[in-house]
């Protein structure tokens, strides 16, 4: 049996300016339908992604800001930090550890992200 996480519901108060504020992260905006009356559904994918993130209205009952340690993966951070920047984004100085390189941001509720280069393993 193959299982793989292909979506992540993200709460946001605010749906049109959460998703332009990861559209303006580098995020693709795949799906953005109202189902109906308080049902808003919109995907978003960080490229090279297999998993999406899903904001909207009627979605979830989370706390809008309340989803932290969301992580994507890198080959180079310092590209990552220099883009995040270019765009706007408030992001964090890199920071060193040993399982990994980071940078860090937040969504405009909160909702917190991670972006790690894997070490070397070499």
């Amino acid at each position: 049996m193959t299982m793989r996480l292909e979506l992540v519901a993200v709460p946001v108060s605010d749906v049109d300016r959460a998703k332009e504020f990861y559209v303006r992260a580098g995020f693709n905006p795949d799906h953005d339908h109202a189902v109906g009356d308080g049902l808003r559904f919109v995907q978003l994918t960080p490229p090279g992604s297999a998993c999406s993130i899903a904001i909207g209205e009627g979605l979830t009952e989370m706390t809008p800001g309340s989803v932290k340690g969301l992580q994507v993966v890198v080959e180079d951070i310092e590209a990552a930090h220099a883009a995040l920047a270019e765009r706007g984004v408030g992001v964090s100085d890199v920071q060193n550890f040993p399982w990994g390189r980071f940078v860090f941001f937040s969504d405009p509720d909160g909702n917190a992200w991670s972006v790690q280069q894997i070490p070397d393993r070499a």
